[in-house]
């Protein structure tokens, strides 16, 4: 579809502009009007024209799972709610709530996420029905060291799953280990030559607690960024979600190895786990995005709503209100986000770069007046003001309306699956 935005607040601009896309990218940026017919002329009087936003780590079936195990540390909540919830889990019941998530996100401005987690075809079928972008994972977890990791059963699928779905519609196929505590060095060492003889990048969560990092620090006399470090799995297709108890030294060695971070706020904060060294992260040169890990660990998979929290959190905690400046966290939320997907031609709006938009309405009371649109963004609007989200040129979500999802259906649909799987007396 041939867009044209009118005379229009961006993000990355203090002037207002047009911006013209034509199918999968823009094709102009600038203060006059372009020349040539459009299939749509949207007015940007009393809006706000962002990239669309990249939700870089997240569990998206999880959301069946919204609202189990509340009030428990990580280590309980995974082990005695979460692990015996996922024995039970079938293909279609993914499908559907990992659809049900795809909705959530795109009504939040969300464009692209990064899924880690099983049944992955049933994601995938949902990512390309829908349309939004993804980079899909099999987490790989392994216990004994003198198996053969070729012949892992969730290893095959990690595979198969690759030369399946890589570069099917919007979709990118990742490798996964699920963390250094669930995997073995053998096959850790084993998965990132896999992920480097496929070109394909690398999901991993990283010292999300201080017990995590200092088990392993214990265990294998260093850090968790060490241990993958050593084995070959950090390296610029590399996306290390929490990292919430990295090190200097870590930091320094994710920076070498051009790894990203994915900041994921508010799960840390509700797991009780901590908050990431972002300042830190960012001083020391470390591509860091934003995720919302899955709806059992936040509730919300508004990766905005992340923005929003991340914009005051550190300076709160630092008791420093120019520790990070609102125009420093832009990249955060998209062209960060892109870079660690491996999307180089995403994030931006910019000619040549995917049309991929989440556009905000300014008009409302809390958005009065616009002096600054970086402290807008930051600060004052909220998902809540998002009302349309463009991917590729093709509009999936508009003022409460979807384009590829039949959103009654799909209520209906995981209300039923709920149901089944929890039991009426439990809903």
């Amino acid at each position: 579809m041939k867009l044209l935005f009118s005379d229009i607040l961006t993000t990355s601009s203090p002037e207002r502009l047009y911006v013209a896309c034509d199918g999968e990218k823009i094709t102009y940026v600038g203060k006059s009007r372009p020349q040539g017919e459009f299939d749509r002329v949207i007015d940007g009087r009393d809006r706000l024209l962002s990239p669309g936003f990249y939700n870089v780590h997240c569990h998206s079936a999880m959301t069946l799972f919204r609202g189990l195990g509340g009030g428990l540390p990580l280590k309980s909540w995974l082990n005695d709610k979460i692990l015996p919830a996922e024995d039970r889990l079938s293909a279609e019941t993914v499908r559907i709530a990992s659809e049900l998530a795809i909705a959530e996100m795109l009504a939040c401005g969300t464009v692209s996420f990064s899924d880690m987690y099983f049944f992955c075809d049933a994601t995938a079928e949902a990512a390309e029905k829908t349309g939004i972008r993804a980079n899909i994972s099999r987490s790989v977890v392994s216990f004994d060291e003198n198996a053969d990791p070729a012949s892992d059963s969730r290893v095959r699928e990690a595979v198969e799953l690759y030369e399946k779905w890589n570069g099917a519609g919007r979709i990118k196929i990742d490798f996964s280990l699920h963390a250094e505590y669930t995997n073995t060095a053998r096959m850790c060492a084993y998965l990132a030559g896999l992920a480097q003889k496929y070109g394909a990048g690398m999901q991993i969560h990283l010292s999300e607690t201080e017990e995590e990092h200092l088990a392993c620090i214990e265990r294998r006399g260093k850090t968790p960024a060490a241990f993958f470090g050593e084995l070959g799995v950090l390296g610029p297709r590399t996306v290390c979600a929490h990292a919430v108890w990295v090190s200097d030294e870590d930091i320094r060695l994710l920076s070498e190895n051009k790894a990203s971070v994915v900041h994921c706020p508010r799960s840390n904060l509700k797991l009780g786990s901590g908050i990431a060294p972002l300042a830190k992260l960012l001083h020391g040169g470390v591509n860091v995005a934003l995720g919302t890990d899955g709806a059992a660990s936040n509730n919300r998979l508004s990766v905005y709503g992340e923005y929003n929290l991340c914009a005051v959190l550190h300076n709160g905690n630092a008791r420093r209100a120019d520790l990070i400046a609102p125009a420093a966290l832009l990249p955060l939320i998209a062209e960060n986000g892109a870079r660690a997907q491996n999307r180089p031609d995403c994030g931006k709006i910019e000619a040549g770069y995917a049309a991929d938009f989440a556009l905000l309405r300014t008009d409302r009371v809390h958005t009065a007046p616009i002096l600054d649109t970086a402290d807008l963004f930051a600060y004052s609007a909220d998902s809540s003001d998002v009302v349309m989200t463009v991917v590729g040129g093709d509009i999936l979500y508009e003022n409460g309306e979807y384009t590829t999802i039949d959103i009654e259906r799909l209520k209906y649909g995981f209300a039923a699956a709920a149901k089944e799987f929890y039991g009426e007396e439990m809903l």
